[in-house]
């Protein structure tokens, strides 16, 4: 991989180009007074899970960690429409006579 170094002040400046050489493959340096401090680097972010990803945001603290859910939900339940329509109809039903 090829390498750049660039001061701190013209990162700053050029951080779009920066990025973009970093998308092509190029890692840059970033040095403070001629003296290396930090590393950008192309992410391989698309490689990671949902979960994965979920969890670094986590130890990052970007994020809290939601309850636990003990048991996966299940997939929902098709009704007959009969079923269904009649359902509403007698919810319509007690909903007037609740106004009256």
């Amino acid at each position: 991989m090829k390498k750049n170094y660039i001061g701190i002040r013209e990162a700053r400046i050029n951080l779009s180009r920066l990025i973009r050489d970093v998308r092509d493959g190029m890692e840059i340096i970033i040095t403070d007074r001629g003296i290396p401090v930090a590393k950008i680097v192309p992410a391989d972010g698309q490689s990671l899970s949902l979960e994965e990803r979920l969890k670094n945001f986590e130890s990052c603290g970007l994020i809290e960690p939601g309850p636990q859910v003990k048991e996966p939900v299940g997939s929902p339940i098709e009704l007959p429409r009969e079923f269904t329509e009649q359902h509403i109809r007698k919810e319509g039903d007690r909903e007037e006579s609740d106004h009256e």
